[in-house]
This record gives C-alpha cells, sequence and structure tokens, in this order.
C-alpha cells in the first residue's frame, strides 16, 4: 500500500486474499479510519486483520488488541446468553415474560412472550415519555418504567426495531431467571471460559485499549428536521429517546453502564468467535455452549414483514429469527438467506453461516451513515462469499 495510507497488519490465508484486498479498499476507497476485521471458518481462524488509526486525531494506532464500543452487534451475544438458559430449560421462549417478570403484566403487556422480546415484536421499541441519559444508565428504573408502559402495537403481529430497549427487555430476563446481568453472565458461561475478549460495557482497566469513536458528518438542521418528520412516534422512541451517538458512547459514564442493547467492547477476533458459536451449531473449539438444536432454533424466523421503525429509511421487507436478523433475499449476510447475524450503528457486524461454517466480525471507529449493510461490512462480506 502507498506510505500515505494505513497499514495492515495480520493474518490472512492465502485462499482468503480477496478479503484483505476488500479490507484495504475499505481504507483507499471507503473513507475507513481505523478497524479489524476476522473470519473462522469451522471454527479456524482463516483472517485476523487491522489497521488504520484508533483516534480520530491519528495519534494511536489500532493495535492487535484495541477494543471499540460494537452498539448492535452486541445483541447477538446477548440473545446467546437468553439461548442458554432456554436450552437448560430455565426458560421458555413461548411463555410470557410476566412468568418471570411478574411487573410486566401491566398496561395489557400479559400476553407478550419471550420470543417477542427477541425478535423485535413486543411493541416496546421505546419508551412513551422523554428518557434521559442519566435515566438509561440506571437500570432499575428502566426496566421499571418499561414494565409499566403500553405497547405501540399489538405485540406478536409485526416488528419494530427495540434499538436500545432490547437489552433492558431481554437482559431483565436472563436476570430474573438466572440472578446476573447479562454481562456478567455472558462473562460467566461464555466469554470467561473460552477466553474472549468482549464484554458488556467497558471495565476502567482495559480503558486504555478502547479506540474513539468517530460520528459520521452531521446532517443539516433542516435535513435533520426533514428526517424525523418522517419518523412515526414508535420509531422516534426507538431511535431518539434518548439520542446517542459518538459523544456519548466516548464517554466514562457510558463505557460503565449496562446497556447490553449497544455498549459491547471487543475486537473483530472476539465478535468472530461469539457469532461463530452459532456458526458451529454451539459449540466452539470443543466446547459445547449450546445444543445444536438450541443453536439452530436462533435463527427460527418469525416472519417478513416493512420494520416498523426502520421502515422510513429502510425500505425492503426483512426477518428477524429469535435474536438475530436473517440474511434472506436481501443478503445482508451474504447469499445463503439462512445465514444470519446483526449490524451495529456506523458498521461494525457479526455473521453466522452454519452451512458454510463460517463466522465473521468486523469492527471499525469511523461510523457510517447507513441504517444497516454498510458498503465496508459488505465489501468483506462479498470478498469472503467470493472465494468460498
Amino acid at each position: 500500500m502507498p506510505e500515505h495510507e494505513p497499514q495492515v497488519h495480520g493474518h490472512c490465508d492465502a485462499p482468503f486474499t480477496a478479503v484483505r484486498t476488500a479490507f484495504e479498499e475499505n481504507f483507499r476507497d471507503r473513507g475507513e479510519l481505523g478497524a479489524a476485521v476476522a473470519v473462522t471458518v469451522h471454527g479456524r481462524a482463516v483472517v485476523d486483520l487491522w489497521g488504520g488509526w484508533a483516534d480520530a486525531g491519528r495519534t494511536r494506532a489500532w493495535e492487535r488488541d484495541t477494543l471499540v464500543n460494537v452498539w448492535s452487534t452486541t445483541k447477538g451475544p446477548v440473545a446467546l446468553c437468553a439461548h442458554i438458559l432456554a436450552d437448560r430449560g430455565l426458560l421458555d421462549l413461548d411463555a410470557p415474560v410476566a412468568a418471570y417478570w411478574p411487573e410486566f403484566a401491566a398496561a395489557g403487556k400479559d400476553k407478550v412472550l419471550v420470543r417477542h422480546l427477541l425478535s423485535h415484536r413486543a411493541g416496546l421499541s421505546g419508551l412513551r415519555e422523554p428518557h434521559s441519559l442519566e435515566q438509561l444508565y440506571d437500570w432499575e428504573f428502566t426496566v421499571g418504567r418499561l414494565a409499566a408502559t403500553e405497547p405501540w402495537w399489538e405485540p406478536g403481529t409485526r416488528s419494530g426495531y427495540h434499538a436500545m430497549t432490547y437489552g433492558f427487555l431481554v437482559g431483565e430476563v436472563v436476570r430474573r431467571v438466572s440472578g446476573l446481568l447479562p454481562g456478567a453472565f455472558l462473562e460467566r458461561e461464555v466469554t470467561g471460559p473460552l477466553g474472549i475478549d468482549f464484554t458488556v460495557g467497558l471495565p476502567e482497566k482495559e480503558a486504555g485499549r478502547v479506540a474513539e469513536l468517530v460520528h459520521p458528518p452531521a446532517a443539516s438542521s433542516s435535513e435533520q428536521a426533514a428526517i424525523f418528520s418522517q419518523l412515526k412516534p414508535e420509531a422516534l422512541a426507538s431511535l431518539a429517546n434518548p439520542l446517542v451517538g459518538a459523544a456519548e458512547a466516548n464517554t466514562p459514564a457510558w463505557r460503565a453502564a449496562e446497556l447490553p442493547a449497544v455498549n459491547g467492547h471487543g475486537t473483530a477476533r472476539a465478535v468472530a468467535t461469539l457469532y461463530g458459536i452459532f456458526a458451529g451449531r454451539g459449540a466452539h473449539d470443543g466446547h459445547r455452549v449450546l445444543s445444536p438444536e438450541a443453536a439452530e432454533r436462533v435463527r427460527e424466523g418469525q416472519g417478513r414483514c416493512r420494520d416498523l421503525v426502520l421502515g422510513a429509511g429502510f425500505e425492503q421487507e426483512t426477518e428477524i429469527g429469535l435474536g438475530l436478523w436473517l440474511s434472506g433475499p436481501n443478503g445482508s449476510y451474504g447469499p445463503n438467506p439462512r445465514a444470519f447475524g446483526h449490524d451495529g450503528f456506523g458498521g461494525s457486524c457479526g455473521l453466522a453461516d452454519p452451512e458454510a461454517g463460517v463466522a465473521l466480525g468486523y469492527v471499525m471507529n469511523r461510523m457510517g451513515p447507513h441504517i444497516a449493510d454498510d458498503p465496508r461490512k459488505m465489501a468483506l462480506i462479498d470478498a469472503l462469499y467470493s472465494v468460498l
């Protein structure tokens, strides 16, 4: 690469050179600042690359173990927590949420099922009353408000992206069943035993390893007003109550909070390993995390529809399984329509394709403006499948 471009480090098996090329092109042609990508095939690492800068000022290089907030890519590992409990017979995905969280039955939610939480069909895309950042950081206060509120639509009938509330809803069920918040449960059951460099929130001792998030160029006030004017109340509640971005996510308060929908921190290697559990049909490196049947259930489609929250800027129909999005005919996670994964705000991604035995993790710090399928992510996925 030319000297003025960021150097890419790490390893890439020869058959997967196309992935390295696409990663380098992300820096040259798609405005990448700092990033990493990792791919495993049948549990074996075939790509582990990183490069660029960990800060906006380009004073810190992105290193092998640089951590970054991956936003909603966190939702996959949180779904994994619920499926572990279900696999052990401790959680029934077809039971009412109120069977585990009695207060949740308020305001007509007594028939909302656990599967509705996992598939963004609970009608609780956001809170109706203004909710501040400080209140968001208060777990008890936020789950109390969610338990008391009424749904925006009839639960179970349509999906509407629960951008922030997903982590509290699924997370509180995990806590009611296991006694642990999802971050602690994930560490005890998965990331600790398997040595995966991923946490919900960021331990203070790891602050020196974290990359600075950089928000995409801000739209003008008139452009922002036009965007928000198109959003229905349930979408505004999901995406802007409270409104958060890179500035908030770079603060110690955000990193210290338990926000299981949006503040997982890890490496691309860690993301690929976590999603690789799904790709490996519940197993990783000889360690069984889920039974094959439970791993298959994660991608049990709940019905295609135009998402009630993302519809204004995401016109095509999508389908969510029990915690993750299906690739479907849109090819969001490659050409296998039954592959699945999750994107994070700004561009990050975790992908699982059990048929190919493939998992991919992509993380970055310069956030793009796309709701999903960031061009950088899609270039890497296209390159990967071109050589499989």
